[in-house]
């Protein structure tokens, strides 16, 4: 399996959705409080939270594939963090469709290399299916604030700001959200859109004192056997160079495809 076998556009265009609709659809008041400004530039998105604390959610993905990346891209980015006051952001793009001359952009616009990202992918009549001793399913609604508090706590995330744009999760039309429960306790998270022949997942965390115990590996489970329904042919996903967020995806079939390089940017 290579990235010219399949198409790198919808690849990291569903990953620059979900991270969009989290963004776009949090409540009003949370986007002035936390400075939320987005906008699609270049067949991407661009996502800057002003306020956040984590540093996580000011970025920029998707690009390449309806036009190429430019120095003129870069900076129109770059402009766009600076109009909304943001320190910092981060540049995702696919190695790819990187030009030749990314090594001059990067030094003209002051982009520095960081961590790498895994692109993982596997066809989804192929995942292989693991269990827990956890009760798995759909969080619905009534879930939203326990499920938003279970994943940012389990990301190391505070939940001042950023547990109302988690809570609006729960209640979006497209993107499914699924959790395991201990008794009635809930322990693990996870989320899933589907787009056509691609679902991702993503959102996938664990509260320290129950990993290990099979959640994320159930939860996968549970979101192919939910994208299998939906018509889904492909199930894609993201994490870091190394971890157990990698581990479990591998044991479940999923294959890495690259390593996507993260460019940072500070004002």
């Amino acid at each position: 399996m290579t990235s010219s076998s399949l198409d790198l556009a919808a690849l990291e265009g569903i990953e620059a959705e979900f991270m969009y609709r989290y963004e776009t659809d949090t409540p009003k008041a949370t986007r002035e409080q936390l400075g939320i400004k987005t906008t699609r530039i270049g067949g991407g998105v661009a996502l800057s939270v002003r306020n956040d604390p984590t540093k996580f959610w000011s970025k920029a993905l998707g690009f390449g594939f309806e036009g190429p990346v430019t120095d003129e891209l870069i900076a129109e980015l770059i402009a766009f963090y600076r109009s909304n006051q943001a320190t910092h952001a981060v540049v995702q793009i696919a190695p790819d469709v990187l030009p030749a001359d990314w090594d001059k952009i990067v030094a003209d616009h002051g982009l520095r290399p960081g961590s790498g990202i895994n692109k993982l992918v596997a066809r989804v009549d192929e995942l292989q299916f693991g269990s827990s001793d956890l009760r798995i399913d759909e969080a619905g609604p009534e879930h939203a604030e326990e499920w938003a508090t279970v994943a940012l706590t389990a990301f190391g995330m505070p939940w001042e700001g950023l547990g109302d744009m988690m809570m609006a999760a729960v209640s979006r039309g497209e993107l499914r959200t699924f959790a395991a429960w201990d008794e009635d306790r809930m322990v693990a998270v996870g989320a899933l859109l589907v787009q056509g022949p691609f679902a991702s997942l993503n959102t996938g965390a664990t509260l320290p004192e129950y990993r290990g115990r099979g959640a994320q590996s159930a939860l996968i489970a549970a979101r192919a056997k939910a994208a299998a329904a939906a018509g889904s042919e492909w199930m894609v996903s993201e994490t870091g160079e190394t971890g157990s967020s990698l581990n479990n995806m591998r044991r479940a079939g999923m294959r890495s495809l690259y390593v996507r390089r993260n460019w940072l940017w500070a004002a």
